[in-house]
């Protein structure tokens, strides 16, 4: 399933199209997906301008004039498409492959730019996990997004703010830091990779990292700061190299080769001086990677 880094480059790709944009015509061309669509789903947006594009966790929002704000979930094999009449874009950096079958193209939106170019904007999801939904209201409001966390983006994410959400968890922790409703937006890739820039096991109770002592403060720190920065390596890694993808099909990210753990089971820990190697074990039916020699 997409992270929050490439919800964050799907909304960076879309921005430049959709932003300030006129809604010509939505075509939904079957009732649902995830779940149905929205009753006159198509009417209710017809006509209506775009105002802002938006991102929160791993979810789109897209907000109107006078009109409903609609809230996205890409699944684990949504993408959207660019159309222009002559070239074909599918922003997002993906680990996993991205659909191009035409079949699987269940959404339409013609829209007119704000500079006045034309674009069909297609989403596509063989497996039909995503979803799109309106809310009345602030999207923040919605029951989808109600319950969700802190942001791992920002500097409120702290070693303070960890030690709060943790504190006498039994839990595992990379449990708790896949735990939607303590941090939103954090997925399996990149919580085994904070961790292993962290140096802390996946399989320690999180509120080992909570307890007094200059030790679980500095654990916490690390784990802060580690977080932030995979998050921000990989959206700088999506967005820098926009230009270059939106004209392939999107398919291969570029991050994926900086992974130290994921997806690496029997490959030599890349933490220099370490003598371990990557290990994959299940926890709670996800694979976790790690290297038990350097994460304690």
């Amino acid at each position: 399933m997409p992270e929050l880094p490439e919800v964050e480059t799907v909304r960076r790709g879309l921005q430049p199209v959709l932003e300030g944009a006129r809604i010509v015509r939505v075509e939904t061309r079957r009732p649902n997906l995830r779940f149905p669509f929205p009753e006159k789903f198509a009417e209710r947006l017809d006509g209506r301008t775009i105002t802002a594009l938006g991102r929160r966790a791993k979810y789109l929002t897209m907000h109107t004039d006078g009109g409903p704000a609609l809230i996205c979930h890409l699944g684990m094999t949504g993408s959207f498409r660019i159309e222009d009449g002559s070239d074909s874009a599918t922003p997002g950096s993906f680990h996993y492959e991205r659909s191009k079958d035409s079949a699987h193209d269940h959404v339409v939106f013609d829209v007119v730019s704000a500079a006045a170019a034309q674009y069909r904007v297609v989403f596509n999801d063989p497996r039909r996990f995503g979803f799109m939904l309106f809310s009345e209201t602030i999207p923040d409001e919605h029951p989808m997004l109600a319950g969700l966390g802190v942001e791992p983006t920002g500097n409120t994410l702290d070693a303070d703010l960890l030690a709060a959400l943790f504190r006498n968890r039994k839990a595992p922790l990379k449990a708790a830091l896949l735990d939607q409703r303590l941090i939103a937006g954090l997925g399996n890739i990149y919580v085994c990779e904070a961790l292993w820039r962290a140096g802390l096991s996946p399989l320690r109770a999180a509120g080992t990292i909570a307890v007094p002592g200059r030790k679980a403060a500095e654990q916490r720190q690390r784990l802060a700061e580690s977080i932030r920065e995979v998050i921000a390596d990989a959206i700088a890694a999506g967005g820098s190299s926009l230009k270059d993808y939106m004209h392939t099909d999107g398919s291969l990210g570029y991050f994926q080769h900086s992974f130290a753990v994921y997806d690496r089971e029997g490959e030599p820990c890349r933490k220099p001086g370490c003598p371990g190697k990557v290990e994959r074990i299940v926890q709670s039916g996800r694979s976790t990677f790690y290297c038990r020699s350097c994460q304690k």
